[in-house]
């Protein structure tokens, strides 16, 4: 009799280090590449540096648009249990618009470990006195 389970391309939850390359493979096979090499770059070293900022707390500092001085709030998740899994950087709606499509995985103040957690992190190309970049979105 056949078989009719269906095999994923990702690894179970739970795989460790050792699935991430297969879910970045997945998120790059998913949406292919629609940016200069350079603005990706910029991009996901952006998006993952806020994405650590708002889930651990760390160097929130740096991004006060986005966590503005006096809000201060319990960071959700523990350093040393954070990491992202898989990350790409993609056009939006426009040439100055793009989004970071994060996997990542952590555990929560309660000691949870969940991993396979997805962030979407909106970015807007501006002009600066040095040329243009990327800068986060606030969110509502």
């Amino acid at each position: 009799m056949p078989s009719s389970t269906v095999s994923s391309a990702l690894p179970p939850h739970g795989e460790g280090t050792a699935g991430d390359g297969a879910i970045q493979h997945s998120l790059e096979a998913a949406w292919p590449a629609d940016l200069l090499a350079a603005d990706e770059r910029e991009l996901l070293a952006a998006g993952r540096a806020l994405l650590r900022a708002d889930a651990t707390g760390v160097s929130r500092r740096n991004w006060p648009d986005v966590f503005p001085h006096g809000q201060v709030v319990a960071p959700a998740f523990a350093t040393g249990g954070f990491r992202i899994q898989a990350a790409i950087a993609r056009r939006e709606a426009g040439p100055d618009a793009a989004v970071v499509h994060l996997v990542w995985a952590g555990t929560d103040r309660g000691g949870t470990y969940t991993d396979g957690r997805i962030a979407d992190l909106p970015f807007t190309r501006t002009l600066t006195k040095g040329g243009p970049r990327w800068t986060p979105l606030p969110r509502l």
